[in-house]
């Protein structure tokens, strides 16, 4: 009977440590992603959804790598199978990531809108529970250059004595970047631009690594039939 070929195995290890890599890309990127818009307080959920479900991807990925791995290694046609099964379960997944965000593209614009808008009146008041999300948006504003989040001072209201971060620094105060001496661009604009741009990134990676994951439920059947012939 046929034994299991060693440039298969360790094709596969090899394969399954890229694999992995990859898993702590997306997982990184899509953490990273979260944690930039953390500074602005979005309370709905539903606006983050796809970079949940990549976060989730990517946690998965690095577990069925060193799945993988150690099923090769091992010749453990248990590890193989539950790898082939992780990867279709995560390619599912994926697809069905990426035909949600496109079918839904224009739905999850109104939600980040909607959301940014209940955002602007809270900018109006201040209470015990907001104060702390009033002062991470200050430090938003200075930061990116930015004033208010769609109406420039006018959403600020009466705290704008308080949080004032819309003033324009001195080398900017002649550009084209404010009027009079504060900056134009609604940090709305900013939030927005950012999610249109890293998420393009991140599903490009994404269904990328629907490729490597095809050819890795193709290695661990092959190296899984091998191991079965053994």
């Amino acid at each position: 009977m046929a034994g299991v070929s060693s440039c298969m195995k360790y094709t596969m290890f090899i394969f399954n440590f890229i694999f992995w890599v990859c898993g702590c890309i997306i997982l990184g990127v899509s953490i990273w992603l979260r944690l930039s818009v953390s500074d602005v307080d979005i309370s709905d959920s539903s606006a983050f959804t796809s970079i949940y479900i990549l976060i989730a991807v990517g946690s998965i990925i690095m577990v069925l790598g060193f799945l993988g791995c150690c099923g090769a290694m091992k010749e453990s046609q248990c590890m193989l199978l539950l790898f082939f099964i992780g990867l279709l379960a995560i390619l599912l997944l994926q697809i069905v990531a990426g035909v949600y965000g496109g079918v839904h593209k224009s739905q999850m614009q109104d939600v980040l809108n909607k959301t940014l808008n209940e955002t602007s009146k809270l900018l109006q008041t201040v209470t015990t529970t907001n104060k702390e999300a009033l002062e991470n948006f200050h430090k938003f504003e200075i930061k990116n250059k930015c004033c208010g989040l769609f109406n420039g001072v006018s959403d600020w209201g009466q705290n704008l004595n308080t949080y004032d971060g819309c003033v324009c620094d001195k080398e900017d105060q002649k550009s084209n970047d404010c009027a009079g001496n504060r900056y134009k661009e609604p940090c709305g604009a900013i939030i927005i631009k950012f999610f249109k741009e890293n998420m393009a990134i991140v599903m490009g990676i994404a269904f990328g690594l629907a490729f490597i994951e095809v050819l890795g439920m193709v290695f661990s059947m092959i190296l899984y039939c091998q191991i079965q012939g053994k």
